[in-house]
């Protein structure tokens, strides 16, 4: 493949473009479900192809293949020069991109088991046995398990002079028990929601989640939230575990931190920013408390690699500092009109997709709190587990989530379960009550596969670092 594309990069210099980029995907992908006593989906797929990106005048064009014969190639070429030399005759923008030092090298995620080697009988077999354990527990109507795998082979060229190689491994997957009595509906998942936890490594990960051992407490939980008090209607201090505050940073500021949402150029889905571009440097955004990064060189992060989409080598970049607002997730044309460097977080999941600007392991650094000294140092507070719902507006400000479960603390101690808890705010006062946040003996990378953007959808992997934080004086629960 290098030969091919290498090649084609020499045609679009002969062009005269004044960039151009080509990468080439392999996707392989499986999904693995279960419902009760059956299986209830094994699906699966491959696919590869070449995206070929070019600038001419100030404009873009891209058009991708899967015909990988030196005609396809040559003709996928043409077409996306053709889109960018008419784009520039009717474009009022003209594009310029930041000059990076060409690269050479390859990447790959550390997998000590390909999970593509493990037997789907196995896999079933796996989930079966974490849903009879869970359907044993009376009062359980529906118990789930799903496994996911992922292998990625990309090979990148620029006229930089850049050529990189990156394979890729990525699964994971959970359980779910669902509860019902009446009209009341109760569920618990493990290790945490939308399918579980994921990984950037081998099988080893779905062995150290340990889905069976944990099937009988999830189980449990689910039923005894069938008998828990209603969530009550108050402001008191709220402590979010750490998989559901990863859902947090997700949406509080790492949707509004990318920039091509903040310049107007990507609006789907999640709407704009209200991280506008006069506040950066000079907002904040949260307490002192509040330090977030983007970090794709993580070890087995979702969002980690060697180079991003434009050939950007992987590095930690500071987003929020102490509580100010520096940084946006940003891209090579981007971050220049910020007079910034590109944060390398331009990506594309598929051949036939143009790369976009997206979250990469986006992680709020630890305090020095313990969870014990936490709960000890709360006197009127409640304590939320694992999402449950969620809502947030255009601009990414006024939010409401609930949780599957939560524990209220009265007077330093945690006194009773309750269900249905729910909490609401809007972002820079919620970050500026962030007053305590637990070391990194409870930090965990967690692991995120269905980040939607873009238009045709491009649903992304990414990773959310954290462990657990304290808010000050949250709106908690419902008005009756």
């Amino acid at each position: 493949m290098e030969k091919k594309l290498l090649a084609l990069i020499e045609q679009a210099k002969e062009l005269n473009v004044s960039y151009s980029d080509i990468r080439f995907i392999r996707d392989e992908y499986e999904r693995i479900a279960v419902k009760n006593d059956q299986v209830e989906e094994v699906a699966g797929g491959e696919s590869e192809g070449i995206g070929i990106r070019v600038l001419v005048d100030g404009a873009w064009g891209f058009y991708a293949t899967n015909q990988l014969d030196e005609e396809g190639l040559k003709m996928c070429l043409e077409k996306a020069y053709d889109i960018a030399r008419n784009g520039g005759k009717i474009s009022e923008v003209n594009v310029e991109i930041e000059e990076i030092a060409p690269q050479k090298g390859s990447y790959s995620t550390d997998c000590k088991i390909d999970p593509f080697t493990v037997s789907k009988d196995k896999k079933i077999q796996l989930l079966l046995e974490c849903t009879k354990i869970m359907m044993k527990v009376q009062g359980v109507k529906i118990a789930k398990g799903s496994l996911i795998s992922v292998k990625e082979n990309r090979c990148f060229a620029s006229t930089d002079g850049t050529y990189v190689e990156q394979n890729i491994v990525k699964c994971g997957g959970g359980i779910q028990a669902m509860a019902i009595r009446g009209d009341d509906v109760q569920m618990r998942s493990y290790p945490a929601a939308f399918d579980g936890d994921f990984s950037a490594s081998g099988w080893e990960f779905i062995e150290d989640i340990d889905l069976v051992s944990n099937s009988q407490k999830t189980a449990q939980e689910a039923v005894a939230l069938l008998e828990a008090e209603e969530c009550p209607h108050d402001v008191m201090d709220l402590i979010l575990g750490s998989s559901h505050l990863a859902l947090q940073i997700h949406e509080s500021l790492g949707h509004p931190a990318e920039l091509d949402r903040v310049l107007g150029h990507e609006i789907s889905l999640a709407g704009g920013s209200f991280l506008s571009i006069d506040k950066v440097d000079n907002f904040k955004y949260g307490s002192v408390h509040v330090n977030i990064n983007s970090d794709p060189t993580l070890y087995g992060g979702m969002g980690s690699y060697g180079w991003d989409d434009e050939g950007v080598p992987a590095k930690r970049a500071k987003l929020v500092d102490k509580g100010m607002f520096v940084n946006y997730l940003s891209s090579r044309e981007s971050a220049p009109i910020i007079n910034k460097k590109s944060t390398g977080a331009m990506r594309v999941t598929t051949f036939n997709r143009p790369p976009i600007i997206r979250m990469t392991n986006v992680n709020l650094e630890p305090g020095d709190w313990t969870l014990e000294d936490l709960i000890k140092d709360t006197k009127k507070g409640i304590y939320m587990e694992t999402t449950k719902s969620w809502s947030i507006d255009e601009l990414r400000l006024n939010f409401q989530f609930g949780c599957q479960i939560a524990w209220l603390i009265e007077d330093g101690k945690i006194t009773k379960m309750v269900k249905n808890p729910l909490y609401s705010g809007t972002t820079p006062e919620f970050w500026a009550n962030c007053d305590a946040i637990v070391n990194k003996d409870r930090w965990r990378l967690w692991g995120i596969m269905n980040c939607g953007k873009g238009e045709p959808m491009q649903t992304a992997h990414v990773g959310h670092g954290c462990s657990l934080a304290r808010f000050k004086n949250v709106q908690i629960g419902v008005k009756k």
